[in-house]
């Protein structure tokens, strides 16, 4: 029998998940549900034999695509026993600064956190209701996308609001920590004097955003209270003028609800363009909008990037990772074309690998008590 933890990723419309070995952390599955809701299907891949698994699932919500994973793993007879399932968890709020065992409480306090993250949240916590029933003998790990910004200084977390706003926790708490800390982790084994340096960490990917780190910790970051802000995305807006929202809902009679579709849905690339979110295909179009979509995210990524200098008082690396900073080469030397005035600047890339991180701090709980 071998000890095993699964990392969970459930959003809306998807499910991505990995099996571990709980004491080696060798990879042993690797798959996703997409379509939940609609034509759902699950893709996955043993890694030892490289068998291939798909089947459909038509209709399936998140605890059913969930029953399929697990259905999935049983059907093996490799002797996986799930000890843990480790979820990522988009807001932690100001109360969880580290990976927690999820008990009634923890899910109580998770789920007033909605409103802070509405179109991941709910979904992320779906997935740990959906993993309590169909497997109410492991353990749930909820690992935090804000946790590893948690010790900013106030100058850094704080918006200019009335004070009764910003003690009701209208602040800015940053996204992507369990990206940007696997970084750390990477750069402290293979680069440690690197690592003990000022790098601006770049997530880039449907989701982007920005980290300055000094010896591997989070001082500053480029979201803020929620996934939004901060540099252009696939389809999001990232940071925009707060009086222009209230303008557009007044303009044209738009609700909270239009807006935040359009903000996180219509916008970014995707809305810049006309065309889509599609790095790969935005860069292999003829059409000057697609032109125009990239050059902004690079000349906006660049932006904040010296915005995070400022923080660090200087810049020592930048590290790349995301689906656009791991693949898309043109555009990181964009970026950094538009740093040059840094001065040089030492460049790399690291694959993001935020499961293993994940099934790391599972592993860890785990052993704090046995």
């Amino acid at each position: 029998m071998i000890a095993a933890l699964a990392t969970l990723n459930t959003g809306s419309s998807s499910l991505k998940f990995r099996i571990f070995a709980r004491h080696s952390l060798d990879r042993l599955m690797a798959g996703k549900v997409t379509g939940i809701g609609g034509d759902c299907r699950l893709v996955a891949r043993v890694v030892e034999t490289g068998e291939e698994i798909e089947r459909p699932l038509p209709g399936a919500d998140q605890e059913a695509a969930l029953a399929a994973v697990i259905a999935c793993i049983d059907a093996h007879d490799d002797g996986w026993h799930i000890e843990a399932f480790a979820h990522r968890i988009v807001h932690g709020g100001q109360a969880f600064t580290a990976p927690v065992v999820v008990t009634p409480h923890v899910l109580a306090e998770l789920e007033a956190l909605c409103t802070l993250a509405p179109l991941h949240q709910p979904y992320n916590l779906a997935g740990i209701a959906a993993s309590a029933r169909l497997a109410p003998d492991a353990y749930d790990v909820a690992c935090f996308d804000t946790a590893f910004h948690a010790g900013h200084d106030p100058v850094v977390h704080s918006f200019a609001l009335p004070a009764a706003m910003r003690e009701a926790g209208v602040r800015r708490y940053g996204f992507h920590g369990i990206s940007y800390e696997w970084i750390a982790r990477v750069l402290a084994e293979q680069r440690p004097a690197l690592a003990q340096g000022r790098v601006i960490a770049a997530h880039l990917g449907n989701g982007a955003s920005l980290c300055a780190m000094r010896g591997g910790v989070s001082i500053d970051t480029t979201m803020g209270m929620t996934a939004l802000d901060g540099l252009p995305m696939g389809s999001r807006s990232g940071a925009l003028d707060a009086g222009a929202v209230t303008y557009m809902m007044r303009r044209f009679g738009l609700d909270a609800d239009h807006v935040d579709r359009m903000l996180y849905e219509d916008s970014g690339l995707k809305g810049l363009s006309g065309l889509t979110n599609d790095v790969a295909a935005l860069s292999a179009s003829a059409d000057p909008r697609a032109a125009f979509a990239l050059e902004y995210f690079c000349h906006r990524a660049a932006q904040f990037a010296a915005a995070m200098a400022v923080s660090l008082g200087g810049v020592d690396g930048i590290v790349f990772t995301g689906g656009i900073g791991e693949n898309a080469a043109p555009l990181r030397a964009r970026i950094l074309e538009h740093l040059a005035f840094l001065g040089p600047v030492e460049s790399l890339v690291i694959p993001a690998d935020e499961e293993r991180m994940m099934a790391i701090h599972a592993s860890d709980l785990l052993e704090t008590l046995s």
